[in-house]
């Protein structure tokens, strides 16, 4: 459908692509994938002709229609949504005003006959047209996306313009999907997104009848909508069949064997020039060098993109916290005639994970500042439990940087003195380098800020942590960094993400946030949306709509899976509460030992996995010759021995507990 032929691309001496050739087919689900600064929204914008090649052409069929979404700037004005988004049935719209303005004529009497007929014809040619190309279902496909991707029936006549830009760029999404062109090009498309919508554009994007390429951080989506991808990096595509996780396989085994074969080559060739510089002066031998520097001239160096440190961090030692965490009793919040929270109770105690899930405007963020005492409730009381150490991780953090700091100070300000060593580490793992680390924060990007502000949270002790939005902006590796030190976080946790990945990996417990409530869902999200459906209920809320409290909204009964029922209203309240905190405190304790056995099945894989490489090496040939590198190995290789047998043996108490217990 489409293809790139010998296509190269340039900014000044930097090279992104070098006589690439590489095409696309009709139906193909592509993810461009690659280290920032590849050239990942260059190569969108050459195919959407927005950018010019430098070298080679791009071959396009005639018929060829394209719709490029970039990663922002994307302005709306002058009409109602409604409006807009019908923009993308252009012809048809044309069409449909052209058959208005006939029927208007053909009541007309005074039209002599062989006129009115020749219109009969041009209505009837009309009318099938606009039946062939679905005109009759067109308010009902512009309903069905606008409502996927969050707006409300009411924001249909609203104008545009009071739209904030990541609602524009819904708006634009929207758009685009409605056109339907032959080749959809999606720069980064779930950034706006929560993950309602998220869901809703995955199941859209798999039944989408052409060709889609984009780019995305959001690793869960790309596993569910690619079927292929193109890794952009040593200045050309090379492509992986499959999903994002196949590919994180594939490729890892292409770069060891790719390694291997510089590491061959490179010995090669050191003993090819140890020949010659030993031989270059003995006449005797002269052919013999002349052959090898020839040999030397004809080796073409094999290319291998640099190797990502893997950085592992945990999070600095911090006192345990009582019990009960923060407790909310009773709260409500409203901003002017918007009511956010009615009789909000919502208890965190040591230990839960728990992501606060919802549309946009559901509420989310106003529950964060409420749990993190920098908003108080209009009614109702916030209570700290005894020695909470929190750390609150704001959507607008990055602007809390301090901006005459360097990104060096930024995270060496505040960091314990023992933690002050990791600093290069933490800051290699979110992109900074070189000299980088002593730019001031004032002069950074807002992706820049927001890495800094991560990198930063990581350094500070604390025993609960409240984070809203902390990935946006960080690259897949990036987040990789936050998500295992997370995983590996003993305190408290509450999180807002729009992440699927994210949350699926972190949380225990779900909050569902709408309808001025927030019910707690104990399982996985992927749990508690198996529950939802199968109870049939939406969860299609918007927070600007008033409603009930947790007091007045039943959590029903959904199987195994399922949330306790609340209990009957006849029931006394002695005897429910009595109930419920007994559920409670079972479903607790079960959650936290079920998550706590995974995380030990995880760490005893990987650290058997690194004994195994180690003892690889500790066989090699010639291992044991210097004692200086051979002992590091051997020691790490009995502490790793040490750590497993602990991890054995807490895992196979809490099995033998489990077994007890069920």
């Amino acid at each position: 459908m489409i293809q790139l032929q010998s296509l190269s691309k340039a900014f000044g001496d930097r090279v992104l692509l070098d006589n690439v050739t590489w095409q696309v087919a009709s139906r193909d689900r592509v993810a461009l994938c690659g280290p920032n600064g590849a050239g990942k929204t260059t190569l969108l914008r050459m195919l959407a002709d927005l950018e010019d090649v430098d070298q080679g052409t791009i071959v396009k069929p005639v018929s060829l229609t394209i719709g490029y979404l970039p990663q922002d700037g994307v302005v709306h004005a002058g009409r109602a949504l409604v409006e807009e988004v019908s923009l993308a049935f252009a012809p048809l719209l044309a069409i449909k005003a052209e058959m208005e303005a006939l029927e208007a004529r053909l009541g007309d009497a005074t039209i002599p006959q062989a006129e009115h007929d020749a219109m009969l014809l041009r209505y009837s040619d009309l009318q099938d047209r606009f039946r062939a190309q679905d005109g009759y279902t067109m308010d009902q496909r512009i309903a069905t996306v606008t409502s996927g991707l969050g707006f409300a029936p009411d924001d249909s006549t609203r104008a545009v313009d009071t739209f904030s830009g990541g609602w524009q760029m819904r708006i634009a999404l929207a758009k685009l999907l409605l056109g339907q062109p032959n080749l959809l090009l999606l720069d980064e498309p779930t950034n706006h997104l929560d993950l309602e919508a998220r869901n809703w554009l995955e199941e859209y994007l798999v039944g989408y009848p052409h060709a889609v390429i984009l780019v995305s951080h959001d690793r869960y989506f790309l596993d569910a909508v690619v079927t292929r991808i193109a890794d952009l990096s040593l200045r050309t595509l090379t492509d992986y069949r499959g999903n994002y996780s196949e590919y994180l396989r594939e490729h890892q085994a292409r770069m060891e064997r790719l390694r291997a074969r510089k590491r061959e080559q490179d010995e090669e060739v050191a003993r090819i020039k140890q020949f010659i510089d030993r031989f270059r002066y003995q006449a005797t031998k002269a052919a013999q060098v002349q052959s090898r520097i020839k040999m030397l001239a004809k080796v073409v160096p094999i290319d291998v993109p640099p190797e990502r440190k893997r950085v592992r961090f945990t999070f600095p030692d911090c006192a345990k916290s009582g019990r009960a965490v923060i407790e909310l009793r009773a709260a409500s919040k409203a901003y002017d005639r918007t009511r956010v929270f009615r009789h909000l109770d919502l208890l965190v105690e040591r230990g839960d994970r728990l992501a606060l899930v919802g549309p946009n405007g559901a509420g989310k963020s106003t529950l964060m500042r409420l749990l993190a005492g920098v908003e108080p409730p209009d009614t109702g009381t916030r209570i700290e439990g005894h020695q909470v150490v929190m750390q609150y991780f704001a959507q607008d953090e990055a602007a809390r940087l301090d901006p005459n700091l360097t990104v060096y100070e930024t995270l060496a300000a505040g960091s314990p003195m023992h933690m002050v060593p990791m600093i290069r580490n933490i800051l290699g793992g979110f992109l900074f380098s070189g000299d980088d680390v002593q730019k001031k924060a004032s002069v950074l990007s807002g992706g820049e800020r927001t890495r800094l502000a991560v990198a930063r949270l990581l350094l500070r002790s604390s025993n609960t942590l409240l984070l809203d939005e902390p990935t946006n902006h960080l690259d897949l590796d990036s987040k990789d960094v936050l998500l295992e030190a997370l995983e590996d976080f003993g305190g408290t946790l509450v999180l807002v993400s729009h992440d699927r990945y994210f949350i699926d990996r972190l949380a225990t417990k779900i909050v569902e946030v709408g309808h001025g409530a927030g019910v707690v869902y104990p399982g996985t999200y992927e749990e508690f949306r198996w529950s939802k459906q199968n109870r049939g209920q939406g969860s299609g809320v918007r927070g600007q709509e008033s409603g009930v409290g947790n007091r007045e909204s039943g959590i029903a009964k959904g199987g195994t899976r399922g949330v306790s029922a609340v209990a009957s209203a006849a029931q006394s309240r002695d005897e429910r509460k009595r109930t419920e905190a007994e559920a409670r405190r079972v479903r607790r304790a079960r959650d936290a030992q079920r998550a706590r056995v995974a995380t030990l099945e995880s760490r005893i894989a990987e650290r058997e996995q690194a004994i195994r490489d180690l003892e690889a090496q500790m066989t090699a040939p010639g291992f044991y010759e210097s004692h200086e590198t051979s002992r590091p190995v051997v020691d790490r290789h009995q502490a790793l021995m040490w750590e497993v047998g602990e991890l054995l043996h807490e895992w196979e108490e809490l099995h033998g507990r489990r077994g007890a217990e069920g």
